[in-house]
Protein backbone atom coordinates (compact mmCIF):
# COMPACT_ATOMS: atom_id res chain seq x y z
CA UNK A 1 0.00 0.00 0.00
CA UNK A 2 2.73 2.67 1.26
CA UNK A 3 4.79 1.43 -2.50
CA UNK A 4 1.52 2.46 -4.05
CA UNK A 5 1.40 5.93 -2.67
CA UNK A 6 4.96 6.69 -2.91
CA UNK A 7 5.11 5.64 -6.77
CA UNK A 8 1.84 7.49 -7.09
CA UNK A 9 3.94 10.82 -5.33
CA UNK A 10 6.80 10.28 -7.51
CA UNK A 11 4.98 10.40 -10.77
CA UNK A 12 3.09 13.11 -10.19
CA UNK A 13 5.81 15.34 -9.39
CA UNK A 14 7.84 13.99 -11.75
CA UNK A 15 4.72 15.62 -14.24
CA UNK A 16 4.29 18.65 -12.56
CA UNK A 17 7.60 19.18 -13.30
CA UNK A 18 8.16 17.78 -17.05
CA UNK A 19 4.79 19.75 -18.13
CA UNK A 20 5.36 23.06 -16.04
CA UNK A 21 9.26 23.66 -16.76
CA UNK A 22 9.27 22.35 -20.27
CA UNK A 23 6.26 24.91 -20.82
CA UNK A 24 9.17 27.54 -20.15
CA UNK A 25 12.04 25.90 -21.77
CA UNK A 26 9.80 25.58 -25.17
CA UNK A 27 8.56 29.26 -24.74
CA UNK A 28 11.71 30.04 -24.62
CA UNK A 29 12.76 28.11 -27.79
CA UNK A 30 9.78 29.48 -30.05
CA UNK A 31 7.68 32.00 -28.03
CA UNK A 32 4.69 30.31 -29.04
CA UNK A 33 3.31 29.03 -25.51
CA UNK A 34 3.35 32.90 -23.84
CA UNK A 35 3.38 33.58 -19.95
CA UNK A 36 -0.41 32.74 -19.48
CA UNK A 37 0.08 29.37 -21.39
CA UNK A 38 2.97 28.83 -19.03
CA UNK A 39 0.35 29.58 -16.36
CA UNK A 40 -2.17 27.27 -17.82
CA UNK A 41 0.12 23.71 -18.02
CA UNK A 42 0.99 24.28 -14.48
CA UNK A 43 -2.58 24.68 -13.27
CA UNK A 44 -4.03 22.05 -15.69
CA UNK A 45 -1.23 19.49 -14.80
CA UNK A 46 -2.02 19.80 -11.32
CA UNK A 47 -5.17 19.53 -11.97
CA UNK A 48 -5.01 16.29 -14.29
CA UNK A 49 -2.39 15.05 -11.77
CA UNK A 50 -5.28 15.33 -8.79
CA UNK A 51 -7.84 13.69 -10.20
CA UNK A 52 -5.38 10.51 -11.59
CA UNK A 53 -3.42 9.64 -8.33
CA UNK A 54 -5.67 11.91 -5.59
CA UNK A 55 -7.54 8.60 -4.60
CA UNK A 56 -3.98 6.75 -4.41
CA UNK A 57 -1.65 9.32 -2.49
CA UNK A 58 -3.70 12.18 -1.66
CA UNK A 59 -2.05 13.85 -4.91
CA UNK A 60 0.85 15.92 -2.61
CA UNK A 61 3.81 16.16 -5.13
CA UNK A 62 4.43 19.52 -3.10
CA UNK A 63 7.01 18.86 0.21
CA UNK A 64 4.96 21.65 1.39
CA UNK A 65 1.90 20.20 1.25
CA UNK A 66 3.16 17.25 2.98
CA UNK A 67 4.45 19.68 5.40
CA UNK A 68 1.16 21.32 5.85
CA UNK A 69 -0.76 17.72 5.86
CA UNK A 70 1.90 16.85 8.70
CA UNK A 71 1.57 19.75 10.92
CA UNK A 72 -2.50 18.77 10.87
CA UNK A 73 -1.84 15.39 11.52
CA UNK A 74 -3.02 13.74 8.71
CA UNK A 75 0.39 12.16 7.85
CA UNK A 76 2.39 10.55 10.25
CA UNK A 77 5.95 11.77 10.22
CA UNK A 78 7.51 8.80 8.63
CA UNK A 79 5.78 8.95 5.62
CA UNK A 80 5.76 11.90 5.05
CA UNK A 81 10.18 11.88 4.95
CA UNK A 82 9.00 8.82 2.54
CA UNK A 83 6.69 11.35 0.20
CA UNK A 84 9.30 14.75 0.35
CA UNK A 85 11.79 12.09 -0.63
CA UNK A 86 10.33 10.84 -3.79
CA UNK A 87 8.82 14.17 -4.61
CA UNK A 88 11.92 15.50 -4.41
CA UNK A 89 13.77 12.24 -6.53
CA UNK A 90 10.66 12.67 -9.08
CA UNK A 91 11.12 16.29 -9.96
CA UNK A 92 14.99 15.73 -10.17
CA UNK A 93 14.43 12.96 -12.51
CA UNK A 94 12.07 15.59 -14.67
CA UNK A 95 14.49 17.93 -14.92
CA UNK A 96 17.47 15.37 -15.96
CA UNK A 97 14.62 14.18 -18.81
CA UNK A 98 14.34 18.14 -20.02
CA UNK A 99 18.06 18.23 -19.72
CA UNK A 100 18.39 15.15 -22.20
CA UNK A 101 15.75 16.45 -24.33
CA UNK A 102 17.28 20.43 -24.04
CA UNK A 103 20.77 20.46 -23.68
CA UNK A 104 21.21 23.49 -24.74
CA UNK A 105 18.79 25.29 -22.23
CA UNK A 106 20.81 26.61 -19.20
CA UNK A 107 18.26 26.72 -16.72
CA UNK A 108 15.87 24.33 -17.30
CA UNK A 109 12.66 26.15 -15.68
CA UNK A 110 14.62 27.68 -12.88
CA UNK A 111 12.81 29.99 -10.47
CA UNK A 112 14.89 33.11 -9.70
CA UNK A 113 13.72 36.27 -8.15
CA UNK A 114 13.27 38.68 -11.00
CA UNK A 115 13.96 41.82 -8.57
CA UNK A 116 14.96 42.14 -4.74
CA UNK A 117 15.44 38.30 -2.95
CA UNK A 118 12.69 39.60 -0.17
CA UNK A 119 10.09 40.39 -2.44
CA UNK A 120 10.10 37.18 -3.48
CA UNK A 121 10.91 35.37 -0.29
CA UNK A 122 7.32 37.08 1.02
CA UNK A 123 5.73 37.19 -1.99
CA UNK A 124 6.33 32.84 -2.32
CA UNK A 125 5.16 32.94 1.48
CA UNK A 126 1.90 34.21 0.83
CA UNK A 127 1.55 32.32 -2.27
CA UNK A 128 2.32 29.08 -0.70
CA UNK A 129 -0.01 30.22 2.17
CA UNK A 130 -2.93 30.86 -0.05
CA UNK A 131 -2.49 27.12 -2.39
CA UNK A 132 -2.65 25.56 1.56
CA UNK A 133 -5.62 27.32 2.72
CA UNK A 134 -7.52 26.33 -1.15
CA UNK A 135 -6.33 22.40 -0.48
CA UNK A 136 -7.51 22.54 3.51
CA UNK A 137 -10.64 23.94 2.48
CA UNK A 138 -11.23 21.80 -0.85
CA UNK A 139 -9.90 18.71 0.13
CA UNK A 140 -9.68 18.27 4.04
CA UNK A 141 -12.57 20.15 5.71
CA UNK A 142 -15.55 17.80 6.16
CA UNK A 143 -17.76 20.63 4.61
CA UNK A 144 -15.93 20.99 1.08
CA UNK A 145 -17.20 19.70 -1.81
CA UNK A 146 -14.35 17.53 -2.29
CA UNK A 147 -15.16 16.28 -5.99
CA UNK A 148 -14.37 19.67 -6.83
CA UNK A 149 -11.11 20.36 -5.22
CA UNK A 150 -9.01 19.37 -8.20
CA UNK A 151 -10.63 22.16 -9.95
CA UNK A 152 -9.82 24.38 -7.22
CA UNK A 153 -6.26 23.68 -6.76
CA UNK A 154 -5.47 24.19 -9.86
CA UNK A 155 -6.57 26.94 -10.75
CA UNK A 156 -5.04 28.34 -7.61
CA UNK A 157 -1.84 27.46 -9.26
CA UNK A 158 -2.69 28.49 -12.30
CA UNK A 159 -4.06 31.91 -11.43
CA UNK A 160 -0.76 32.90 -8.96
CA UNK A 161 1.37 31.48 -11.77
CA UNK A 162 -0.62 33.87 -13.83
CA UNK A 163 0.33 36.84 -11.54
CA UNK A 164 3.26 36.10 -9.68
CA UNK A 165 5.62 34.16 -11.97
CA UNK A 166 7.16 36.95 -13.79
CA UNK A 167 8.27 38.27 -9.99
CA UNK A 168 9.26 35.04 -8.23
CA UNK A 169 9.00 32.00 -10.92
CA UNK A 170 5.40 31.30 -8.85
CA UNK A 171 7.13 27.71 -7.22
CA UNK A 172 5.20 27.34 -4.38
CA UNK A 173 6.86 23.78 -4.10
CA UNK A 174 10.20 23.07 -2.99
CA UNK A 175 10.54 19.95 -5.27
CA UNK A 176 9.37 22.04 -8.51
CA UNK A 177 12.54 24.37 -7.45
CA UNK A 178 14.89 21.91 -6.50
CA UNK A 179 14.54 19.56 -9.73
CA UNK A 180 15.83 22.25 -12.35
CA UNK A 181 18.33 23.92 -9.83
CA UNK A 182 20.27 20.96 -8.96
CA UNK A 183 20.30 19.86 -12.08
CA UNK A 184 21.05 23.39 -14.04
CA UNK A 185 23.33 23.78 -11.67
CA UNK A 186 21.73 27.68 -10.36
CA UNK A 187 21.46 27.13 -6.89
CA UNK A 188 21.90 30.80 -5.48
CA UNK A 189 18.32 31.47 -4.77
CA UNK A 190 16.89 28.09 -3.87
CA UNK A 191 17.12 28.48 -0.47
CA UNK A 192 13.89 31.04 -1.19
CA UNK A 193 12.04 28.22 -2.40
CA UNK A 194 12.52 25.87 0.15
CA UNK A 195 12.17 27.93 3.03
CA UNK A 196 10.02 30.63 2.22
CA UNK A 197 6.90 27.95 0.89
CA UNK A 198 7.28 26.03 4.05
CA UNK A 199 6.92 28.82 6.05
CA UNK A 200 3.74 29.45 3.98
CA UNK A 201 2.56 26.06 4.42
CA UNK A 202 3.09 25.76 8.26
CA UNK A 203 1.33 29.17 8.70
CA UNK A 204 -1.91 28.10 6.62
CA UNK A 205 -2.21 25.18 8.67
CA UNK A 206 -1.87 27.10 12.10
CA UNK A 207 -4.90 29.36 10.90
CA UNK A 208 -6.69 26.75 9.13
CA UNK A 209 -6.84 25.17 12.55
CA UNK A 210 -7.75 28.53 14.43
CA UNK A 211 -11.05 28.57 12.08
CA UNK A 212 -11.58 25.08 12.03
CA UNK A 213 -11.89 25.60 15.91
CA UNK A 214 -14.00 28.34 16.20
CA UNK A 215 -16.36 26.87 13.45
CA UNK A 216 -17.33 24.06 16.39
CA UNK A 217 -17.72 25.84 18.78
Amino acid sequence: MVERKLLAEFIGTYFLVFAGTGAIIVNELTGLITHVGIALTFGLIVTVLIYSFGHVSGAHFNPAVTIGFLCMKQISMKKSIYYILVQIIGAICASLTLKLLFPSNKLLGTTLPTYSWQQSFLLEIILTFLLMTVIFNSAVSAKAVKPLAGIAIGATVGLEAMFAGPITGASMNPARSLGPALVSQHLSHLWIYVVATIIGAILAAVIYKILKDNNEV
